[in-house]
């Protein structure tokens, strides 16, 4: 009985001893979880560098519209006019449209007209 205890005691050393020898089976998909997380922030970081450029690019048409003289017929950025028309397809008023794009309600209907 003995003999029997000692050699379960032996086992059980030798396979703790073991474990730690053992390769980690989750690091490696701890370590692709860690990947995938910093690629989706680097895409998302890099989205959001992208809009704020958009976004400037925009604003910067606005400007140069608003330093023109009046008599002067200013261009309508390609992605307000796509916004206008998405817009006037979903059954919004031109009052509306025209709040929401920064346009004045001759230039929404002037957009609208080229359909």
């Amino acid at each position: 009985m003995e003999i029997l205890l000692l050699g379960l005691l032996g086992f059980s050393i030798l396979l703790f001893i073991l474990s730690f020898f053992q390769k980690d089976r989750y690091a490696a998909i701890e370590k692709e979880v860690e990947d995938l997380s910093m690629t989706i922030l680097q895409e998302n970081y890099q989205m959001k560098k992208r809009l704020r450029v958009l976004e400037e690019e925009l604003m910067m048409d606005g400007e140069a519209s608003i330093k023109r003289t009046p008599m002067v017929k200013k261009r309508v950025h390609e992605v307000v006019r796509n916004q206008v028309i998405a817009l006037y397809q979903q059954g919004i008023p031109l009052e509306q449209i025209a709040k929401q794009s920064a346009l004045s309600k001759s230039d929404v209907q002037t957009i609208i007209s080229t359909l």
